[in-house]
């Protein structure tokens, strides 16, 4: 971390500074890992947060953290959670594992239950980010005009490239499931799916229905690109989008949705804007077909399964031809699945 600029997290409203994590593991030990973190200071330090509570032993405060994030609260052994009650001088009881629950902090100091829920909190967007996505915020481009167009797509590539290193039928898109991805989102437990399913329909009132007007927004999806520099080796190939009538509204309606989503901590932001894009090939497709399609957030995160790229050279001839018009979509969050 430098000095002069630390990184900063901002949770409900508040900048928090994040301090460096030292990860430490043990061998032969079957608990799960613990991070011991340094002390957190919130940048206007004393926090004022009316979630505390006065009682007759001093202060008190609960939080709602998914059960799956519970065991980085506690560490290995209990040695994280000891550390933060020795450090804020409160005591924190945590449900047992597999229940879900609340997180009670008590203290005899208002300060240090404040001083023990943002380091709570801290740890457990870390570590939210190390878990795989539960669901998806996505466009489907259901058309029956894009799905045909789509196999026709593969046909003619399997047809003309089959050939090509490592170019097969198993790495294209379901036709059914062609997306516009906004976003990725953890979603640990009912709790939060209710909470994004709510999201989704304020956004829909607050400015959906305004940005359309009443009207489905069509667009139109032609030509094809590749993800990184090399057209021999390639990953993912993925369809271009735009608005027929040229607007940026689609994109938007995108942008808009990504930072409701980024703003409620239920999606992480990897991008100013969304990407829009609609991926018809994808080499994690050839081992699993309901691989998850990581490229999404155009990043190379660490744990990501092994690939096997292609030659997309002959494909790319094609990439100029319009093969898709798309007149209408429907927004939906949904599980994790084929992408």
């Amino acid at each position: 971390m430098e000095i002069l600029r630390p990184t900063l997290i901002n949770i409900g409203g508040r900048i928090y500074r994040k301090s460096t994590v030292r990860e430490e593991t043990y061998q032969d030990e079957e608990e799960e890992d613990d991070f011991y973190r340094e002390p957190m200071q919130c940048v206007d330090e004393p926090c004022d947060d009316d979630m505390i509570e006065e009682t007759e032993k001093g202060f008190q405060c609960s939080m709602n953290l998914p059960s799956q994030l519970f065991k980085y609260i506690i560490g290995k052994k209990g040695e994280t959670k000891r550390n933060l009650e020795s450090e804020t001088r409160t005591s924190i009881s945590i449900p047992r594992q597999g229940m879900e629950g609340q997180i009670v902090i008590t203290g005899q100091k208002r300060n240090g239950v404040i001083s023990a829920r943002t380091r709570i909190e801290l740890l457990a967007e870390t570590f939210r980010k190390k878990q795989p996505f539960t669901h998806f915020l996505s466009f489907a481009l259901n058309d029956t005009e894009i799905q045909d167009k789509f196999s026709q797509f593969r046909e003619e590539v399997l047809s003309k490239c089959s050939k090509d290193h490592r170019v097969e039928s198993s790495i294209f898109q379901n036709p059914a499931k062609l997306h516009l991805t906004i976003g990725t989102l953890v979603l640990l437990n009912e709790n939060e799916v209710t909470q994004a399913c709510q999201l989704l329909q304020n956004c829909k009132e607050e400015f959906l229905d305004k940005i359309c007007a009443g009207k489905p927004l069509e667009v139109e999806v032609s030509g094809i690109e590749y993800m990184n520099d090399d057209p021999a080796m390639v990953d993912v190939l993925y369809a271009k989008v735009q608005m027929k009538d040229g607007s940026e509204r689609l994109q938007l309606v995108a942008d808009r949705f990504m930072q409701r989503f980024v703003g409620s901590g239920l999606m992480l932001k990897d991008w100013d804007r969304v990407k829009l894009h609609a991926t018809v090939m994808n080499t994690l497709f050839r081992r699993d077909p309901l691989a998850e399609d990581r490229s999404t957030t155009f990043s190379g995160k660490p744990g990501q399964r092994e690939r096997e790229s292609f030659d997309a050279r002959n494909v790319l001839k094609e990439r100029e031809r319009t093969w898709l018009t798309n007149r209408d979509y429907t927004l939906q969050a949904r599980e994790r699945g084929p992408r």
